[in-house]
C-alpha cells in the first residue's frame, strides 16, 4: 500500500518519465540524489507503481533485538521498575543492569506488554512565555516541597531547592522542617559556593512576604518597614527579592520539583534510603550532579551576575533571627522570658534606655549588638525568694493545727478563785508594796 510520500514521489517520476521535468529537477524537488532518481525510474518501469515502495518495508530490521533480550527488559521493568516511565526505565536498565535500549523501543516494548500506555496530553490553561535570564545569576528561584519522599521507610521530609532561571543549575536539601532557620541555612550554602545573585524569585510564604495589614510599625526610622528575617537578611546582602503571583510564574523551580518527584523518589528507592542523612547524602552525591550534567544550559551571556561577599557581611550574623530590645536602667535586657545582664566593661553613654539588636544564630548561641559594638552579657540566675509568715484567720487556724493547744491543758474555768478575790489580793500587794 502506498503512503502519502509514495504517492508524491510516484507523480514526480511519472513527470520525469513524460519529459515534462529533467530528473535534475526532480531530485531538487524531492531532496535525493539524481543517482536515486535514475534507479526509481527503472524500479517504476520494471514494477509499475510498486516499484517506489522501499524493498525493506514490511521485513523484519538486520538490528532488531532478540526475543530473549526483549523478554528479559520487560521482565526486570515489571519486577523493579513497574511505576517507572520508559525514559527513566531504560537509564535505569542501562546503569544497574548492562541492559542499554533506547527510551522508545522500551516504550514500545511495554505497551506491548500492558505496562506503559500512551497518555492523552490535556489542554492547560495557557501562561504566557517568558524568556530566561541572559546571565546566571540574575536570577534564582527559590522554594520547598512537601512529598512523600521516602515514601514511608522514613520521616517525610521537606526538598527547599535553589535554581538558576539562566541556565537550570541547581541546589537543594532535604530538611525536617519547612521552616525559617532551614531556608537560611540554604541560603548561607548558595551564598559561600556562588556568591550573591541580583534577585531572588519566590512565592508569597510568610517567611518572604509580610502582611502588612497585621504589622505594627515601631517609631525607630530603621525598623519602620516590616521585614520577615528572610526578606531583612536579602535587604543586608542587598539582594532583590520577587514575588510570584501563581505557581505557573516559578515554572522553572516547579519542573524541577515534578521531575524530582518521579525520578528523585525513584532513585531513593533503589538505594534504599531511610534516614534524612542518607537522603540528603544520595541528592548531594547522585542526583544533584546527575541533573547539573543533564539537565542544565548554558547562557545567553557566559558571563556571571553573582557577587562577592564582601568583608562586611558577616553571615553569622545576617542570617539569624534578628530582633530588637530595650535596655533597662540596671543594663538588663529581657529575651524569650530569660534576663540578661550586660558586663559594666561595655557600657558606654546611650546604652540606658537604648535599643540593641539581638541576634539568635543559626548555630543557637546569642549575639548584643549596640551600634556598631557587640556586648558581653550574662544570663542572670534568679535569687529564691525567701518564706514569709502568713496572716489572717486561716493561718491562725492553720498554726493551731500545726502546734495544738496544749498551754489550755488543766485550765478549768469553774474552779477559779471568784473574780472579787482576786481583787483583793492584788489591792493588799499594793498597799504592802507602798
Amino acid at each position: 500500500m502506498l503512503s502519502g510520500k509514495d504517492r508524491d514521489r510516484l507523480k514526480v517520476m511519472h513527470e520525469v518519465e513524460g519529459k515534462h521535468i529533467t530528473q535534475k529537477q526532480a531530485a531538487r524537488r524531492l531532496r535525493i540524489s539524481e543517482r536515486w532518481v535514475r534507479k526509481l525510474l527503472n524500479r517504476v518501469r520494471q514494477k509499475g507503481d510498486e516499484g517506489i515502495v522501499h524493498g525493506l518495508r514490511g521485513r523484519p530490521s538486520n538490528r532488531r533485538w532478540a526475543a530473549r533480550s526483549q523478554a528479559r527488559a520487560v521482565k526486570l521493568v515489571r519486577a523493579k521498575y513497574h511505576d517507572f516511565g520508559p525514559t527513566l526505565a531504560a537509564e535505569y536498565l542501562a546503569q544497574k543492569e548492562g541492559l542499554e535500549v533506547g527510551k522508545e523501543t522500551l516504550r514500545q516494548w511495554l505497551m506491548a506488554a500492558g505496562i506503559w500506555k500512551r497518555k492523552r496530553r490535556r489542554v492547560e490553561e495557557v501562561h504566557m512565555w517568558r524568556a530566561r535570564r541572559a546571565c546566571c545569576g540574575e536570577l534564582v528561584q527559590w522554594d520547598t516541597s512537601e512529598h512523600d519522599w521516602l515514601e514511608g521507610r522514613g520521616p517525610q521530609p521537606f526538598l527547599v531547592a535553589m535554581i538558576d532561571d539562566a541556565t537550570s543549575r541547581a541546589l537543594a536539601r532535604f530538611v525536617e522542617h519547612d521552616s525559617t532557620e532551614e531556608n537560611l541555612r540554604l541560603l548561607w550554602t548558595y551564598l559561600e559556593s556562588y556568591g550573591r545573585p541580583g534577585e531572588f524569585y519566590t512565592d508569597k510564604n510568610s517567611m518572604f512576604a509580610v502582611n502588612h495589614g497585621t504589622v505594627t510599625h515601631e517609631e525607630d526610622e530603621a525598623w519602620e518597614e516590616a521585614y520577615t528575617q528572610i526578606g531583612r537578611a536579602l535587604r543586608e546582602l542587598e539582594i532583590g527579592w520577587i514575588a510570584a503571583h501563581s505557581p505557573q510564574a516559578k515554572g522553572r523551580i516547579e519542573r524541577f520539583f515534578g521531575t524530582a518527584q518521579d525520578r528523585l523518589v525513584k532513585g531513593l528507592r533503589i538505594a534504599r534510603v531511610c534516614t534524612l542523612a542518607e537522603a540528603n547524602e544520595y541528592l548531594e552525591a547522585e542526583y544533584l550532579p546527575m541533573w547539573n550534567r543533564r539537565f542544565t544550559v548554558e547562557a545567553e551571556n557566559s558571563g556571571n551576575a553573582h557577587r562577592p561577599l564582601r568583608a562586611g557581611h558577616d553571615l553569622a550574623a545576617i542570617l539569624s533571627q534578628v530582633e530588637k530590645r530595650v535596655v533597662a536602667k540596671n543594663y538588663t535586657l529581657r529575651y524569650t522570658r530569660q534576663l540578661y545582664q550586660i558586663a559594666r566593661s561595655d557600657i558606654r553613654p546611650g546604652l540606658r534606655g537604648g535599643r540593641v539588636r539581638v541576634e539568635k544564630r543559626l548555630d543557637g548561641s546569642l549575639a548584643v549588638r549596640f551600634r556598631d559594638r557587640y556586648l558581653t552579657i550574662a544570663e542572670c540566675v534568679p535569687q529564691p525568694k525567701a518564706a514569709v509568715s502568713p496572716t489572717g484567720p486561716k493561718a491562725r487556724v492553720a498554726r493551731r493545727a500545726q502546734h495544738g493547744t496544749s498551754w489550755m491543758k488543766g485550765f478549768n474555768l469553774q474552779k477559779s478563785p471568784p473574780l472579787w478575790s482576786i481583787l483583793q489580793q492584788e489591792n493588799g500587794r499594793g498597799r504592802t508594796a507602798s
